[in-house]
């Protein structure tokens, strides 16, 4: 597919003679084969290999578009057709023809389609149940014209000038044959057709569709030595074979059984290879490939005669030599500005104070400062305070230390960066004119104010030099610090880009980074204010897509032939041992993750794992990975995790969040095809104690097995084999008796249950009435007595009521222990 649309964009390769800006796509070309097709106007090719074994059918579809207008060719080609596939095709090839016979002016346009059906009744009754519903639309600047569908309803006339795609097929044939990828099949046929005064005239009638251009034979000599064959050798041997190579039923359970026993194999594998890493000690690894240069030391004058001579005694900030003069005894003595640590004001009465605090060792500032380091035994200045009645220069002298210890501290970071940088070799000048590319912006940007510029990359000798109009802006790349080159072209993206991995830090700037990228913007990011939508049929609209699309391959093509040249320049003799190349994303492998704060779309190259769109870069060497596990992988999950495990331990591991859960058969696939070892588990790790503890003891590691802690698999069979045994020390009398107290305690609570029921209805049916109730409250009062009766007429009166009550509790309780025993 990818092909034939560059042939498409490319006028060249077909040796016509055209403008490639005015030549584009009406849609991906669409292939089909394999027993899967599709034969609606919007098919799209799936991801399958082109299949064409015997009895098989292949379709081919292609839309061009040529200054805004569409045309569109489809045919079918036949491998070791059968008669029944024969037959099809060629009552198919009449009836297309037929339908552009008939379009011709003043006829209406349902009898193209009607003639077509004609063709196929007369011929192949059988088939009319699987002709497509319609023989085509019109076609113009837009590829499909609703209103000129060529259906049996359609009764509108036809007109010269009109341009017709007839489009016509079969859809979901059968042919009996022993392969499940050939039984079912399709055909199509489909040209663009234009109406002339003296009839229809084919423009890709050049386009041969006759039966014997289309199919194809490449089995005869096969055919005729099965022929040859006894019936008994090919019913036993070639029937097996059939059966050991087809399994199409099992196929999916096949390739999932090869990926376990290939990740079996690489985990010995794996195992093996960190045993002998860690057993040498090669724990870390490193990308320096050169020294580094040493951090400048803090010297405001190298001579006394430079300190400048101030007739007047007082604060000065002397920019130009980084320090701060202050008077004392009657000297201007100076201060490197990085040595002081803060400086403040305050104001009392009519005097200003300012108090200057200078870095000293023993107050929790930092070890490495040089002048500790190079004077441990000497005396330090704390601090330095003087008053003043000028309280307009305190306050000008306590703002220009501040801002200019700002500078310094950053200049000071910028030069400790550049001074763990690798020593980089001198750029070459190209003698001849260097192969360029202009008008580029470059990530990361540089530092500065004003309008950020674009500017050129050109190729030189020994590196790339990438240089604005503005001189202090420009970065030098040279061949031998790549480590990885990416070309990714822009299709679902805005910018089409050139991304360079390097071994060693650069500066770009003021910025220290491995990743230089140059990009371009194929596509203007606007806003349309304007309150009122666009129609996708408004011809302004379809003529700034199209100059998108024109400005995207333009882009494209430059980038294209850039990337070719510096090829053809990384063979000749002095690069070849650095083994450049470009490499390209494969996007059909791409997933969505967050490798750090925001989603991002994750693409495989041959060499690594990269995203190069958004920031920061992501950019993993497949080589340098050691395993990866892939982590909340389980049933009800709508994501995953991915952390990659790298061989250097001592490096971070790498983790890539919320991934879909759709992907993740992908990735399996991607990571066995890759040889790499993956594991998955139902939760996160915390892999920091787990990398140290493989550092700090690396045999005990390998003894355990090395990586196979993660194997979720292994982990699950242990489980259940420890609850087996577990259940064989439970005692079997204990079961026995908590079953028989739960009889008893079902039993008991059933005779309970029944009883309070019934109390429950005699209570319902023995209601009181208010005067009973009443009369209840009086004789309740009487057995209280009024407040003048003595305490031994209460406790003669409780004594009664108490021998009522227990009387009446014998009654009940032996009419329940009566009721009891006869529910048992």
């Amino acid at each position: 597919m990818d092909d034939t649309e560059k042939a498409v964009l490319d006028p060249q390769k077909a040796k016509v003679k055209l403008k490639a800006d005015n030549v584009d796509i009406c849609y991906p070309p669409v292939f089909q084969s394999g027993g899967k097709f599709d034969l609606r106007p919007g098919a799209v090719s799936n991801d399958d290999y082109l299949y064409y074994d015997a009895t098989g059918v292949i379709i081919c579809a292609i839309g061009s578009r040529y200054n805004s207008y569409c045309s569109n060719v489809a045919r079918t080609y036949l491998i070791d057709a059968k008669d029944v596939q024969g037959k099809a095709y060629k009552v198919l090839l009449k009836a297309q023809e037929a339908a552009i016979s008939a379009l011709k002016p003043g006829n209406p346009v349902n009898a193209a389609y009607k003639a077509a059906i004609e063709v196929v009744q007369r011929d192949g009754p059988e088939l009319l149940p699987h002709l497509t519903k319609s023989a085509g639309t019109g076609i113009g600047i837009e590829f499909r014209e609703s209103g000129l569908s060529l259906n049996a309803r359609n009764d509108k006339c036809l007109k010269a000038g009109m341009a017709f795609n007839v489009s016509l097929g079969f859809q979901n044939l059968q042919v009996q044959t022993s392969n499940p990828k050939t039984q079912n099949f399709s055909l199509l046929l489909a040209d663009t057709v234009v109406i002339k005064d003296k009839g229809p005239e084919n423009a890709t009638g050049v386009s041969s569709k006759v039966y014997t251009d289309v199919a194809y034979s490449f089995n005869e000599e096969e055919e005729k030595e099965e022929k040859s064959k006894p019936k008994a050798e090919v019913n036993g041997i070639e029937s097996g074979f059939s059966k050991a190579t087809l399994r199409s039923d099992n196929q999916e359970m096949t390739k999932e059984e090869q990926r376990r026993q290939h990740q079996a194999e690489l985990a010995r594998q794996k195992n093996e290879e960190t045993a002998r890493r860690l057993a040498s000690g090669g724990i870390g690894t490193g990308d320096g490939h050169g020294s580094s240069k040493t951090s400048t030391e803090m010297v405001a004058y190298k001579n006394v005669d430079d300190i400048p001579f101030l007739r007047e005694l007082m604060i000065q900030v002397d920019t130009k030599n980084d320090a701060v003069l202050v008077p004392i005894y009657g000297i201007m003595v100076p201060f490197h500005i990085a040595t002081i640590k803060s400086v403040t004001s305050q104001h009392d009465g009519g005097n200003s104070y300012i108090r200057i605090i200078f870095n000293v060792p023993g107050t929790g500032f930092n070890v490495n400062y040089t002048p500790t380091m190079k004077f441990p035994s000497s005396i330090y200045v704390k601090e330095i305070s003087f008053r003043s009645k000028d309280q307009r220069h305190i306050n000008q002298v306590v703002q220009m230390i501040k801002s200019h210890r700002r500078s310094v501290a950053m200049k000071e970071s910028e030069r400790a960066e550049r001074a763990t940088l690798v020593t980089q070799e001198k750029l070459q000048l190209s003698k001849t004119k260097p192969t360029r590319l202009t008008d580029l912006w470059i990530r990361p940007v540089f530092g500065g104010r004003g309008r950020k510029m674009t500017g050129t990359l050109e190729a030189h000798h020994n590196g790339f030099r990438y240089s604005t109009m503005r001189a202090q802006e420009r970065v030098d790349i040279m061949y031998q610090n790549i480590k990885h080159a990416f070309f990714q072209p822009a299709e679902k993206e805005m910018i089409t880009l050139l991304h360079f991995h390097l071994h060693n830090h650069i500066m770009v700037g003021t910025k220290k980074t491995k990743d230089v990228q140059f990009y371009v913007e194929v596509m203007d990011v606007v806003q349309t204010l304007g309150g009122s939508r666009r129609s996708m049929y408004d011809p302004d609209e379809i003529e700034e897509e199209q100059q998108e699309r024109d400005r995207k391959n333009k882009i494209n093509a430059e980038f294209q032939g850039f990337v070719k040249r510096v090829t053809e320049l990384w063979e000749q003799p002095h690069l070849k041992d650095f083994e450049l190349e470009f490499d390209i994303p494969f996007r059909e492998l791409g997933f969505h993750g967050v490798p750090f704060k925001a989603t991002a779309f994750i693409v495989p190259t041959v060499n690594c794992l990269v995203e190069l769109v958004e920031i920061p870069f992501l950019v993993i060497t497949i080589s340098e990975i050691e395993i990866v596990n892939l982590e909340r992988v389980g049933l009800g999950q709508k994501a995953f995790d991915m952390a990659v495990v790298f061989k250097d331990f001592k490096r971070e591991v790498l983790r890539i969040d919320a991934i879909p859960s759709s992907s993740l058969d992908g990735i399996k696939e991607w990571l066995n095809s890759m040889d790499i070892k993956y594991y998955e588990s139902r939760m996160n790790l915390n892999w920091r104690p787990i990398l140290k503890t493989i550092t700090d003891d690396p045999d005990k590691f390998i003894e355990d097995g090395g990586w196979e802690f993660l194997n979720m698999e292994a982990s699950d069979s242990d489980m259940e084999n420890s609850q087996e045994s577990d259940q064989g020390y439970e005692p079997s009398d204990i079961e026995e008796e908590s079953e028989s107290d739960d009889e008893d305690s079902e039993d008991e609570s059933l005779v309970e249950s029944d009883e309070d029921e019934e109390e429950e209805d005699d209570s319902e049916e023995e209601g009181k009435t208010w005067d009973e109730l009443e009369l209840e409250a009086r004789n309740a009062d009487k057995e209280n007595g009024d407040e003048s009766d003595s305490e031994e007429e209460r406790r003669r009166r409780k004594v009664k009521a108490a021998g009522k009550s227990r009387v009446s509790d014998i009654r009940g309780s032996r009419g329940m222990s009566a009721k009891r025993h006869k529910v048992r």
